[in-house]
């Protein structure tokens, strides 16, 4: 329950925000282009933030570098709150990442202290619907705060979440590692990142992801103004439109449960990867052949979430299962991938500029990305295996 508190403070602090970005670019006198950097900034301070929230939590524990982290979240959250121009909520935005980027590194990080295979797939698909359940309700909430409250509303309900997680770690957490505080020295922490970097299931193994959670991370960027601005819902019924992509995710979370010991973890993410091709194919196509309206739109997303929840805790324990002694920077490296694909594909989105054709682009071709990536996990691992045989063997 802790872990999925953790582990959604990234997804909600994204999803309660979105429906709010239209309306911020009269109340800041700015472009679209700038209100979706605030959302590029948000995934560039997350992700390069992890590289170094994974190596404090091996050094000093898990405990207190969440606490670290999530005090630099509510800064964040106030500059945001209170700022005078787009250029404080852009720092705010950035602070805030860096903040919430403690959140699923460390929620991953004692899942592997204390679970392995089976067991930790198990988990971490229990902390994937828990997950889907925040991030469902976030944008509705978001919504109605903005509509009754004004866009500041919802920075104030992300500081007192930020609380009520500092809360929960004061009370409920318990150290799960041996802190060894040579691990935040530059040359552990390098060495960590390097023998990561040596280790092609790892990699491939955090592309997949990449590809595939980074795809939906992507899309928060295009789909306010897609939703709001071409297909014409309001603030408040965007974000409870929102609820298919979130009830998607959790209904995959719900179903994989009842099936995986049937499907296999391999079964699992190859199901997974089938339904984000499926979904990739329909994006394009809707996007280039129907005139938008919701359904064009978050049917295709629906098949997209409801994939992502098949491949993502077997990937997840795979890349990280053969580093318990550095799981916080494992974590960490595959969360910075993860979230790097997410900012790569907004930080194009933003470039490119029409949402609609960014959709219908980037989307298609960072699932691409997944599934090729795999395939090279499959390579790897068979490889991987036959040196695991030949040394027995000698």
């Amino acid at each position: 329950m802790l872990g999925a508190l953790l582990a959604t403070l990234g997804p909600i602090s994204m999803s309660i925000y979105t429906p709010a970005m239209p309306e911020l670019v009269g109340a800041f006198n700015t472009t679209d282009s700038a209100i979706k950097l605030t959302l590029s900034l948000y995934f560039a301070g997350f992700s390069i933030a992890q590289l170094l929230a994974g190596p404090l939590s091996d050094a000093f524990g898990r405990r207190a570098a969440t606490l670290i982290f999530v005090g630099i979240y509510m800064v964040g959250s106030l500059l945001s709150a209170f700022a005078p121009g787009i250029e404080w909520l852009l720092a705010g935005r950035l602070i805030q990442g860096i903040g919430a980027s403690v959140g699923i590194t460390v929620a991953r990080a004692i899942v592997r202290d204390q679970f392995t295979g089976v067991d930790a797939s198990r988990i971490m698909n229990l902390i994937g619907i828990m997950i889907a359940i925040g991030p469902a309700i976030a944008p509705t909430v978001g919504g109605l705060a903005l509509a009754a409250f004004g866009w500041q509303s919802v920075f104030f309900l992300l500081i007192g979440f930020g609380l009520l997680i500092c809360l929960s770690v004061l009370v409920f957490m318990r150290e799960t590692s041996t802190p060894d505080r040579r691990r935040a020295l530059p040359g552990p922490l390098l060495s960590a990142y390097a023998e990561l970097a040596r280790e092609p299931r790892f990699i491939s193994a955090s592309l997949v992801l990449g590809g595939s959670i980074g795809a939906l991370y992507a899309q928060a960027t295009m789909l306010p103004f897609i939703l709001i601005k071409v297909v014409g819902l309001s603030p408040t019924s965007f974000g409870l439109g929102m609820l298919m992509q979130s009830g998607s995710y959790f209904l995959g979370s719900v179903v994989l449960r009842m099936t995986s010991a049937r499907l296999g973890g391999d079964g699992s993410v190859r199901a997974g990867l089938g339904l984000l091709g499926l979904s990739g194919i329909m994006i394009a196509l809707s996007v280039a052949l129907v005139t938008p309206n919701y359904l064009s739109i978050m049917g295709p997303v629906a098949f997209l979430a409801f994939g992502l929840a098949f491949l993502t805790p077997h990937m997840t324990t795979s890349g990280l299962y053969p580093f318990p002694h550095i799981a916080g920077s494992a974590s960490a490296m595959m969360g910075f991938i993860q979230m790097g694909g997410g900012f790569t594909g907004g930080l194009i989105a933003s470039l490119i500029g029409a949402p609609l054709m960014a959709f219908g682009t980037i989307i298609p071709m960072m699932a691409l990305i997944a599934i090729a990536s795999y395939l090279w996990f499959l390579h790897a691992s068979r490889r991987a295996a036959r040196v695991s045989h030949s040394s027995l063997g000698e």
